[in-house]
């Protein structure tokens, strides 16, 4: 994925969702700071990539990487400045972006986090995400990986800040969703980023490849949705923007 101040000549998007936010500690409502901390607790989280399969975009460095995280932030907070700002509302960017090594860097609510994760933690208004898996799967899948990582947990940022709750999680991670896809499509639209031919058909297919397991309930704490509630959550936003994705 391209920002309209640095255009790089990549593929994207194919498989993107195989490797995305369907974990259960996807949203956190407490956190503590960075800090060394035990083993934790088994949780869901998506499998990482094979690292040693690239795609032939170019994808494979860790300045890239970096490079991308960057341009995704700027993006994400430009976004949402100005939907505040047209609401008449002040904006406050997410604190932080925390890049973890190792299970137990990171705690949230007291929680260690695991490996092969992202969550965006309230308390302490950040996003953390475990780095070596991050990049395995930008490496594999394109630089549109942390496009959307960032997105999906940036809208749990901005939940937060409206004062969006829902009783079960499934509601804030299909509405998360939504948002993620209205950033990206009213950014494509506005010339933000760009995406190549045939990304929209493969970005389908990816979102087609994951969701929850057909025995996860619905209600259940941690559940995401299956892989037609998330496809059809996310072109929602994508296409219609905002005001599908029952902001209030």
């Amino acid at each position: 994925m391209e920002t309209r101040a640095a255009r790089r000549s990549r593929g994207l998007l194919a498989g993107l969702l195989v490797v995305l936010v369907a974990t259960a500690g996807c949203f956190v409502g407490g956190v503590s700071d960075p800090q060394e901390g035990g083993e934790p607790a088994p949780r869901r989280s998506a499998a990482a990539p094979d690292p040693s399969t690239t795609r032939a975009d170019g994808t494979t460095s860790v300045e890239e990487f970096a490079q991308d995280v960057a341009d995704a932030q700027a993006v994400a907070e430009r976004y949402w400045a100005a939907q505040f700002r047209a609401s008449g509302q002040q904006f406050r960017p997410v604190r932080r972006i925390v890049p973890y090594e190792r299970a137990g860097q990171v705690s949230c609510g007291g929680q260690p986090l695991p490996r092969n994760n992202a969550v965006y933690c309230s308390q302490g208004d950040f996003i953390a995400y475990d780095v070596t898996w991050s990049v395995a799967a930008f490496r594999q899948v394109g630089d549109a990986f942390v496009f959307y990582l960032l997105g999906h947990e940036y809208a749990h940022g901005i939940q937060v800040r409206l004062g969006i709750r829902y009783d079960f999680t499934i509601q804030q991670e299909l509405q998360a969703d939504c948002m993620a896809g209205a950033y990206l499509g009213d950014s494509v639209r506005d010339g933000t980023l760009t995406l190549g031919e045939g990304d929209l058909e493969e970005f389908r297919e990816g979102l087609a490849a994951v969701g929850d397991d057909p025995d996860q309930p619905w209600f259940a704490e941690g559940s995401h949705g299956t892989a037609e509630q998330r496809t059809e959550s996310f072109f929602r936003g994508y296409e219609r923007s905002l005001a599908a994705c029952d902001l209030g």
